[in-house]
């Protein structure tokens, strides 16, 4: 406890609370705060002004991080014959179909993303109650529901993440590693701000980006300037 404490009044001196960064500001802060024994991820909070309430103002989509999420991210492709074999040349580290989705049944979930062929949703279907509660249900909008696996796949692996608003109007996302280079982290903190622009619906009215906040896992969370955010 004494270290933690020692390291939290450390990162409480680079900051003030309250008061709205730059986000190359903030980004600097976070990798000058002394750092735990483990690489820390970079996530963004981002309040929306929309009414998730209503089902025409949903917000989910995704996004390809142009210098991917620092994460190894585990795949599996469910499909057969020439699909499957497609699968395996992209480089899915699982791939199947009836014995993959029984392993699943019996709550075998250590992947990260889901990849189905469309003659394999019946089946999948049958799952939502695993795959529903952890984000990891295959869908078309989400381009997981595809006969191009061997696309889909390799743009997961690159750093293509999926987004969704939450009841409170909030999306949260991982969006990179705080070893990445400054640079790094706010090209990747850009696009995913201008890929929720771009979803934004059309019947939002008034102000759509409310504020916005960058953290690391064991750092602060800093307010940031929506004005410093590049868009390209």
């Amino acid at each position: 406890m004494a270290k933690n404490s020692k390291r939290f009044k450390q990162i409480n001196q680079l900051f003030e609370r309250g008061k709205s960064y730059s986000l190359d500001q903030a980004v600097e802060i976070l990798k000058e705060a002394p750092s735990p024994k483990f690489e820390q991820s970079v996530e963004v909070a981002l309040s929306l002004g929309v009414d998730p309430k209503k089902s025409d103002q949903q917000v989910r989509s995704t996004v390809l991080l142009p210098n991917g999420t620092g994460k190894k991210l585990v795949v599996v492709v469910l499909a057969k014959g020439d699909k499957a074999t497609e699968a395996k040349g992209a480089g899915v580290d699982y791939v199947g179909d009836s014995e993959l989705i029984d392993k699943i049944k019996g709550g075998w979930t250590d992947f990260d993303s889901i990849v189905a062929t469309p003659d394999m949703m019946r089946e999948v279907g049958k799952l939502g109650k695993i795959l529903g509660p952890r984000g990891l249900m295959p869908t078309p909008k989400a381009g997981t529901v595809t006969n191009n696996v061997a696309h889909a796949v390799q743009e997961i692996k690159k750093g293509k993440i999926e987004f969704k608003v939450d009841r409170h109007g909030v999306v949260n996302n991982l969006v990179g590693k705080l070893s990445f280079t400054k640079k790094q982290i706010t090209e990747n903190i850009g696009a995913f701000v201008q890929a929720l622009v771009k979803s934004k619906p059309s019947s939002s009215k008034g102000q759509y980006l409310i504020s916005l906040s960058i953290s690391s896992t064991m750092g602060p969370g800093l307010k940031v300037d929506l004005n410093s955010i590049p868009m390209n």
